[in-house]
């Protein structure tokens, strides 16, 4: 037998590309997929990328996944605190929601509303110190799409003192599984293909958290919903506070990083690089003309912003090489 690991929430487009990485993983066992609506249904009937894994959608119950070492939450914000609260403490949790990933109260009731539940063990490994706080925890946050693209390629510049932590402007253009699975009119093939639309613009429910994990104290961030299904383009500019070499300072932060890759100078970072990958690419440059460090990074949002994410979280959590099971290289064309 190998680690008992369940996914709640396991419908979704999260919860998909955590059965697909479990099923490959070499050391765990999936014992339980829960879902709401869908519960009953076999799991091909809705990941038919999983033909061969012989499993039915049980009903999201604390009882179902009590008996796993390990529980995946892959549920809406707001819905996890609740079921984490009934597991007992002996299982390990890893939940993919925001939850807990904010330390401010007044910053969750300001983004989400509601009552917030408190923060738990932030969960991205390159942050300095983050690998051994992941491993020593039981209870890990995982880190939003946008805040993990976005966090690696500032946090080591404001932390060098490369660059302002004020006055950071970010764009980020996202894949429409970002979105979750829900049908919605604006994500209908027909509305999506050909276009391009600014979302959330100016009140995006990341910016919290990547000030947070970051050190930015003041970031604008304009989401795009870009027509294809996965990934994350994010353009991150900031004033430079001297003459640092932003590639220099992203190459010693990352140089025992296997997750994280500074292209060669001159080659910039595309979405489809990182399709169904657990990377990170990222390239920077100086502007010639405002001055201005520019960090260009590309993940797929569903591997390294979601469901890849919790896996390397889980890994240390179980005193597992954080990259097993774990693709380093996408999928292209």
């Amino acid at each position: 037998m190998g680690i008992r690991v369940a996914v709640a929430g396991a419908s979704g487009y999260a919860g998909g590309e955590l059965l697909r990485l479990i099923a490959g993983h070499p050391e765990f066992d999936l014992v339980a997929a829960t879902a709401h609506r869908q519960a009953g249904a076999p799991v091909t009937a809705v990941h038919p990328q999983l033909v061969g894994l012989d499993l039915t959608f049980a009903a999201t119950d604390p009882a179902t996944l009590a008996d796993a070492d390990l529980v995946f939450l892959a549920l809406p914000h707001g819905e996890s605190a609740a079921l984490a609260a009934e597991l007992p403490e002996s299982v390990r949790v890893v939940d993919l929601g925001a939850d807990h990933r904010l330390r401010d109260a007044d910053a969750w009731s300001r983004y989400y509303g509601g009552p917030h539940a408190g923060a738990w063990t932030y969960g991205l490994p390159e942050l300095p110190g983050q690998r051994a706080a992941i491993a020593g925890a039981t209870r890990v946050a995982n880190t939003g799409c946008y805040a993990v693209a976005i966090t690696l390629a500032l946090a080591p510049l404001i932390a060098a003192g490369a660059v302002a932590p004020a006055d950071v402007v970010v764009v980020a253009a996202s894949g429409t599984s970002g979105a979750g699975r829900a049908a919605k009119a604006h994500l209908l093939g027909s509305e999506v293909m050909g276009d391009l639309s600014p979302y959330k613009v100016g009140a995006h429910q990341h910016v919290p958290e990547i000030k947070q994990a970051t050190g930015a104290t003041g970031l604008s961030l304009t989401p795009v919903l870009a027509p294809m299904p996965r990934g994350i383009l994010a353009t991150v500019t900031a004033v430079p506070t001297g003459d640092a070499d932003p590639r220099a300072v992203l190459a010693d932060a990352y140089a025992d990083a296997p997750f994280v890759h500074l292209l060669p100078e001159g080659a910039w970072p595309h979405t489809a690089a990182t399709a169904g990958a657990n990377s990170c690419h990222l390239q920077a440059t100086v502007d010639v003309d405002s001055g201005r460090v520019i960090v260009v990074s590309a993940i797929d949002n569903l591997g390294k912003g979601a469901a890849g994410q919790a896996v390397q979280n889980a890994n240390l959590m179980l005193g597992l090489p954080e990259t097993t099971g774990l693709p380093l290289f996408g999928v292209t064309p």
